[in-house]
C-alpha cells in the first residue's frame, strides 16, 4: 500500500494499462523517468516467448525505501533515488537499469519464483542480467559489457570469492542479497547464454518459465531446461559455478615459433581448484583480428595458433565473457595496441589506465589523446579522467580539442569530464568554456563548470553558487562542498552537512568518500551549532534506516567522535553542541 499525494501519469503496453504514481512536482519527468517500460515489457516478453500476463504493471516510488526497489507483482515500488530533475536525465536515467531489473522479475520472480532462499539466483541473477540484456538491446553491446565490468567488479572487490551461488547454509536470508547472488549470478548467465548460443538460451527460458509457471523453480530444473532444448550436458557448469564458489586465475604466457610460423598460448590455473571452460583468444596481425574459440580443460593447458607475421598483440578473453582474472606480462606497445585495436569495454578500459601511467613518453601521450575520439564515451571520459596536461605548453593542440569536446561532445557527461580535466590547468583563458558550462542544462557540465571557475574567477563561482535553487544545489552538493570546504565558507556548512552521510557511506567513489569525510571532521569541530544539529539528525535518520546493516552502530561511534573533536577545538558553543550530540546519540542506542 502506498499513500501520498500522487500525481498517476497514465501509459500503455499494447491494451494493459502501465502507470506511474510520482509526487507531484515529478509528475512532469515521469514518462522520461519510467517511459521506457512499455518497450521493455515487449522486450522481455520477447526474448522469453511469454507475454507479460498480468492485467496492469504499475510503478509507485516511495520515500525511505532501503531495498532500492521491490518487484511486488503489478504493483513495483521504487526508492526516491528514481526521482530525477531534467538536468540530471540530460546526463543519464540512473534508474533505468533497476527499472528493467524490476519489469524482468515479472518473469524470474512472479511467473516462477525461487524454491527456498538457498536457490534466490532464479530471482536475482535473471533480474541483475536483464539489466545487461535490456542495455544491449536499447543502447548496444559496448554500453552493456560496461555494466557488466562494474557489475563483475562489484563481485570481486567484495570478500565473496568462497560463496556459492547456490547456498544451503547461511546465517540470515539477507545474506543471500548479495554481490553473488546478483552480480556473479548476472556473469554466470551471460557464460551459459555465451556457450549455448542465443536461440537455445532463450529457448530454455522459455521451457523453465513455462515447466514452473505460478509454482516454485530451483537451479537444477533450470539446468534441465537448457539441457532439454539444447541436446547438451550441463552438470558440469553447474557444478563449477552454481554448486562451488570462486573463478579462474590464469597466468597466461606466449611462445613463438618464427619458422613454422606459430604462436603458443599458455595457461595455467593459479586458483586451488579447477575450471574447465570455453575461450575466446584474439590473434592480432596488423589491424587485422582472427578469433580462436577454444575449450579449456584442466589446471594446465596451451593451445597453437598460426600467424602470418609477427602478432602485434594476443588478446585472451577477447570477448570479455569468461569471469576471470588474469596475469600476463604486456608491455607499453601491447596496451597501446590494445586500446586501438580490443573490442571489449574492459580490455579497453585496462590499456588507458596502463598507457596513462607512462605518459612522459610520446607515443603514450598520443594514445590516451587519440582515445578522445574513440566511438564510445564511456572511453572518451576515460580518456579525459586519465590524460597527463601537465607540460600543457607543449600540448596546446590536444588542449584545444578538449576545449571542443567540452563544448560539442553529444554526450553531457564527456562534456563534463572535458571541463573537469580543463579545470586543472587553472588558466584564465579558459574561463569562457566555463560560463557556457554554467549556462548549461546539464547539471553534470555545471557543477564541474563549478568548480573549474572556481580556480579561475573565485567570485563569479561563489556568486553563481549563491544564486542556485536549493533543489539544484542538492543535486550538485559534491562539487558545491568541494567549494566551500575550500573557501572555508561556514556559512555554507548548514548545506553540506545533510549530504555528509551519503557522501561518506553511499557513494562508491574513493574521492568523493574521502572530501565529505572532510567535511564531518570540518563541522564536528566548529562552532556552528545549526550545522551540528543538521549532521546529528541525519546520522541518526541513517542508523535507524539503515539498522539491520548495523548502521546505528557506525552512528553512534560517529557520534562519540564528534564528541571529542568538540572537546579538542573547544569552539564557544562546545557545551551546546554536546548536548545536541549526545541527545542524538540516545535516539540511536535507544
Amino acid at each position: 500500500m502506498g499513500i501520498g499525494e500522487y500525481e498517476i501519469i497514465s501509459d500503455t503496453y499494447k491494451s494493459i494499462p502501465v502507470e506511474y504514481y510520482v509526487e507531484k512536482k515529478y509528475a512532469p519527468y515521469a514518462k522520461d523517468i519510467f517511459g521506457d517500460t512499455p518497450e521493455m515489457l515487449a522486450f522481455f516478453s520477447k526474448i522469453t516467448g511469454i507475454e507479460y500476463p498480468w492485467s496492469k504493471y504499475a510503478q509507485i516510488v516511495g520515500r525511505d525505501y532501503i531495498s532500492g526497489a521491490m518487484e511486488n507483482t503489478t504493483a513495483v515500488i521504487h526508492g526516491e533515488q528514481a526521482y530525477q530533475m531534467p538536468g540530471q536525465l540530460i546526463d543519464e536515467n540512473r534508474h533505468e537499469s533497476t527499472i528493467a531489473h524490476e519489469a524482468f522479475h515479472h518473469w524470474f520472480g512472479n511467473i516462477v519464483t525461487t524454491e527456498s532462499w538457498s536457490n534466490l539466483t532464479v530471482n536475482e541473477s535473471f533480474a541483475n542480467y536483464s539489466e545487461y540484456l535490456w542495455l544491449e538491446h536499447k543502447y548496444g553491446k559496448e554500453e552493456a559489457d560496461a555494466h557488466l565490468f562494474k557489475d563483475t567488479k562489484a563481485y570481486k572487490d567484495g570478500q565473496n570469492y568462497d560463496k556459492h551461488l547456490v547456498r544451503f547454509y547461511y546465517a540470515d536470508k539477507e545474506d543471500m542479497f548479495d554481490a553473488v547472488s546478483y552480480n556473479k549470478g548476472g556473469a554466470i548467465l551471460h557464460m551459459l547464454r555465451n556457450y549455448l548460443g542465443d536461440a537455445a538460451f532463450y529457448e530454455g527460458l522459455h521451457k523453465y518459465l513455462t515447466d514452473n509457471q505460478y509454482g516454485t523453480g530451483e537451479a537444477h530444473q533450470f539446468r534441465l531446461a537448457l539441457e532439454s532444448v539444447s541436446g547438451k550436458d550441463l552438470n558440469w557448469f553447474f557444478n563449477q559455478w552454481y554448486f562451488n564458489s570462486g573463478h579462474p586465475k590464469l597466468a597466461v604466457s606466449y611462445d613463438y615459433n618464427k619458422l613454422r610460423k606459430t604462436v603458443t598460448v599458455n595457461l595455467y590455473q593459479t586458483q586451488n581448484k579447477e575450471f574447465k571452460f570455453p575461450l575466446a583468444i584474439d590473434v592480432f596481425e596488423g589491424g587485422k583480428r582472427t578469433r580462436h574459440k577454444v575449450f579449456v580443460e584442466g589446471k594446465d593447458a596451451s593451445f597453437t595458433f598460426p600467424y602470418t607475421k609477427q602478432p602485434n598483440l594476443i588478446q585472451v578473453n577477447a570477448d570479455g565473457v569468461l569471469l576471470c582474472d588474469i596475469n600476463e606480462n604486456k608491455v607499453l606497445n601491447d596496451y597501446i595496441y590494445q586500446l586501438q585495436y580490443a573490442q571489449n569495454f574492459a580490455h579497453k578500459r585496462e590499456a588507458i589506465l596502463e598507457v596513462a601511467k607512462k605518459q612522459d613518453q610520446k607515443e603514450a601521450f598520443n594514445a590516451i589523446a587519440n582515445a578522445l575520439d574513440d566511438n564510445f564515451y564511456k572511453i572518451r571520459i576515460l580518456a579525459l579522467e586519465n590524460i597527463n596536461l601537465i607540460n600543457k605548453f607543449s600540448k596546446r593542440n590536444v588542449i584545444k580539442k578538449i576545449e571542443s569536446i567540452a563544448k560539442n561532445d553529444p554526450k553531457t557527461l564527456v562534456q563534463a569530464a572535458a571541463i573537469e580535466t580543463l579545470g586543472k590547468l587553472t588558466e584564465p583563458e579558459l574561463q569562457p568554456v566555463f560560463e557556457k558550462g554554467l549556462q548549461s542544462k546539464s547539471f553534470a557540465v555545471l557543477g564541474k563548470s563549478l568548480v573549474a571557475m572556481y580556480y579561475v574567477n573565485k567570485d563569479l563561482a561563489i556568486q553563481k553558487s549563491k544564486t542556485l535553487p536549493l533543489e539544484v544545489k542538492k543535486i550538485i552538493a559534491t562539487p558545491l562542498t568541494r567549494i566551500y570546504l575550500e573557501e572555508n565558507d561556514d556559512d555554507e556548512l548548514n548545506f553540506i552537512a545533510g549530504n555528509v552521510m551519503s557522501g561518506m557511506f553511499l557513494s562508491p567513489n574513493k574521492k568523493i568518500q574521502m572530501l565529505y569525510k572532510q567535511a564531518y571532521e570540518k563541522i564536528s569541530k566548529s562552532n556552528n551549532s545549526e550545522a551540528i544539529q543538521n549532521l546529528t539528525d541525519d546520522i541518526v535518520a541513517k542508523g535507524i534506516q539503515y539498522k539491520q546493516y548495523n548502521f546505528n552502530t557506525v552512528g553512534i561511534n560517529m557520534l562519540r567522535q564528534m564528541i571529542q573533536m568538540q572537546k579538542s577545538s573547544n569552539p564557544s558553543n562546545k557545551v551546546k553542541n554536546i548536548e545536541i550530540i549526545k541527545t542524538a546519540m540516545a535516539k540511536l542506542i535507544d
